[in-house]
């Protein structure tokens, strides 16, 4: 195939513009398809979160000659941004004053990905047809052509389900009015749903502290606020995470002041929880751990799924994919990634040579190309989409070479968290003020009376 003119991106958020912007420096067309009203459309559903990484892991390099010319001054590189911040500083300039802004097209989601006039199964000749994509807007149905594909439309939009064998639990389709998915802005604008109420949230994720962690400064403000901490392992300490040997600090010290609310019994933990079965119950919620009669179960006025994301893999049914049958991944990507294998996963940087398909010409990029793996970082996404762009327009040695040094994303070995040095400075005596991450397990099993030592 020849260097394409036309590459399709799929999404809007920060790496499909950066992958936009790398195309265009190669001289090829971007048209970027974002199914939301503008740019960063899944970033505003969480805006009031604060990013673990600073302003220096969440720019990329292309977007910033883009934006050079505008006028545009880069955030300190030490500063965390919210996600308010990255759009008001970041996106939306990007969208609106590059030259960007003519090839974005906004409220139009994608509906399927194909190759004109070859289905699936059909393989001679393949190669050299274009791509076509199909999308929808308020006009109705369109149709775009393009010699390459980057998808990395993210997912947010496809939220995993409470149930705890991955599909939804007995009844939640049902209780949706009582349940919101992600991290809702509890202080914020959803602070009326959540003020004054037991809150049950589920999950063991960054999402999960830090719901719970606002849902006890609601408390504060709002005595009656009951938070409940909902968990299917036993090991509450897991969450914890590497506190000052974190190299992204605000996510070390998340887990570190996580650790102490839970030693203090702000919040109520329910570990070994495993969801089921969903019922309304007058006006408030049952969560069961069976959809029987012997389960345990817990009586909530709201519940919050906070159980990680997977990709949305329903419009690329004519694509010929070639991920990891569990994580969703590319194959090459996924043993990178594998939370089974991977407390929490230092990930090498990688580009067009782990991401591209069985479709050349095809890529995932961004969050989605980790499938259901949940420790990505948006500077990984940068330079998938530079290696990507680098491909299409056949330049394989820039392709192949790594331009990106990685943080460690936390304290980690292929098999957990490594924490047994550090127990035995923790283990034992007064429960300390300050409770550290790798104290955080002794601390809360001093506080419940217990000999401490919860750490190892």
């Amino acid at each position: 195939m020849s260097t394409p003119r036309t590459v399709a991106i799929i999404g809007a958020g920060p790496v499909g513009l950066a992958a936009a912007a790398h195309v265009l420096e190669r001289g090829m067309t971007p048209i970027v398809l974002e199914a939301g009203p503008q740019a960063g459309h899944s970033v505003r559903q969480w805006q009031h979160v604060q990013l673990f990484s600073p302003w220096q892991y969440n720019l990329d390099k292309a977007a910033a000659r883009l934006l050079a010319p505008t006028g545009w001054n880069s955030p300190d590189p030490q500063v965390y941004p919210t996600g308010a911040e990255l759009l008001e500083r970041y996106i939306e300039p990007l969208a609106t004053k590059t030259a960007l802004r003519d090839v974005i097209r906004t409220s139009s989601r994608v509906t399927a990905v194909g190759r004109v006039g070859f289905d699936k199964a059909r393989t001679r000749g393949r190669e050299a047809a274009a791509f076509e994509i199909r999308y929808q807007n308020g006009k109705g149905p369109e149709t775009l052509r393009a010699e390459a594909v980057i998808d990395a439309s993210g997912t947010w939009a496809s939220p995993n389900p409470a149930g705890a064998g991955g599909l939804p639990a007995i009844g939640e389709r049902e209780a949706q009015a009582k349940i919101a998915y992600g991290m809702p802005d509890v202080l914020g604008n959803a602070r009326a749903r959540y003020a004054g109420k037991t809150v049950a949230v589920l999950g063991a994720g960054h999402s999960a502290i830090g719901t719970l962690v606002d849902l006890t400064r609601l408390a504060q403000q709002v005595p009656e606020t009951r938070p409940v901490w909902l968990l299917r392992s036993n090991n509450p300490e897991k969450s914890f995470g590497g506190g000052a040997n974190d190299k992204l600090a605000a996510r070390g010290e998340l887990g570190a002041q996580f650790a102490a609310l839970l030693a203090s019994g702000h919040i109520q933990v329910e570990s070994g929880f495993p969801v089921a079965a969903i019922s309304p119950t007058s006006d408030r919620i049952r969560i069961s751990t069976s959809s029987a009669c012997c389960g345990r179960s817990i009586v909530v006025d709201e519940l919050v799924v906070a159980t990680g994301f997977r990709p949305d893999l329903s419009f690329l049914g004519e694509v010929r994919l070639r991920l990891d049958p569990a994580i969703e991944a590319p194959v090459a990507l996924a043993p990178l990634i594998d939370p089974n294998e991977h407390s929490c996963g230092t990930v090498r940087p990688h580009g067009a040579r782990e991401l591209v398909q069985d479709d050349p010409g095809f890529y995932l990029a961004g969050i989605k190309s980790y499938g259901r793996a949940p420790t990505f970082l948006m500077i990984t996404g940068y330079e998938q989409v530079r290696s990507i762009a680098a491909d299409i327009a056949g330049d394989k040695q820039a392709a192949a070479r790594v331009e990106l040094e990685l943080p460690e994303t936390g304290v980690c070995t292929r098999s957990g968290v490594e924490g047994r040095a550090a127990a035995a400075n923790c283990c034992g005596g007064p429960a300390p003020a300050a409770v550290d991450t790798c104290c955080g397990g002794d601390a809360l099993a001093e506080a419940e009376g217990e000999k401490g030592c919860g750490c190892s």
